[in-house]
């Protein structure tokens, strides 16, 4: 496996000839270094043919951090149920989602082994963009996130992707992203006609070792 570091993601190429990609959304805070580790212990059958991809998100003022730049890939403005959402960021980087999935395609791996997946806010994007996105993905994963707009999924979920197959995990005592909004999340995503596999775990605002096995047996299901 080759890392390489762009400026605006962290790619792991396979040594054979890319069939299968995973796009990877970090999230507040981070950048696409943060999961490259856990791609590195993946051995799903079909590793040894599939991308990964890390973007960067942009620097930009985050309104939770006293306004201070971090990259973030869209404004919070407060992390409690009825906060106000920053519709034109979430849209902006769900965009730049959508734009990696069709580089991939263009480069000539089927949008049915691509998954889209993220991290935090990088979830929300994978889950907004991947619900919107006009091609079939092979799968969406979503840890320890939430489904932003979610009043919008069902009239604006893309005929391609409403029975798409989604992974959700998070932590009973996350802090930071409520576990309500994990279980709303996956009532959202039902209604809308997905096929969500429901993770649990006691942990906060994190990834265990059980949810990495997980992820990994997941991925061998969807791109061996």
């Amino acid at each position: 496996m080759q890392l390489i570091d762009d400026a605006d993601a962290v790619r792991i190429e396979p040594e054979a000839p890319a069939d299968r990609a995973v796009i990877w959304l970090h999230g507040l805070g981070a950048d696409g270094h943060d999961f490259v580790p856990v791609a590195q212990m993946l051995r799903f059958p079909g590793r040894e043919r599939t991308r990964f991809i890390f973007p960067h998100a942009p620097l930009r003022p985050v309104t939770i951090n006293g306004g201070q730049p971090l990259r973030a890939w869209y404004d919070i403005f407060g992390l409690v149920e009825g906060s106000p959402q920053d519709e034109a960021g979430i849209r902006e980087s769900a965009r730049v989602a959508d734009d990696y999935l069709q580089r991939q395609m263009a480069a000539g791996i089927d949008s049915r082994r691509i998954v889209l997946a993220g991290f935090s806010q990088g979830g929300a994007i994978a889950l907004h963009a991947g619900l919107r996105f006009a091609h079939p993905l092979a799968g969406l994963i979503g840890l320890s996130t939430y489904l932003p707009l979610h009043d919008r999924a069902l009239d604006e979920a893309a005929e391609a992707n409403r029975q798409v197959r989604v992974l959700l995990a998070h932590g009973q005592l996350d802090p930071i992203v409520p576990f309500a909004w994990g279980e709303g999340t996956r009532d959202e995503l039902q209604r809308v006609g997905c096929a969500v596999r429901w993770l649990a775990y006691p942990m906060q605002h994190e990834v265990c070792a059980e949810e990495v096995a997980a992820i990994d047996a997941w991925l061998g299901e969807r791109l061996a």
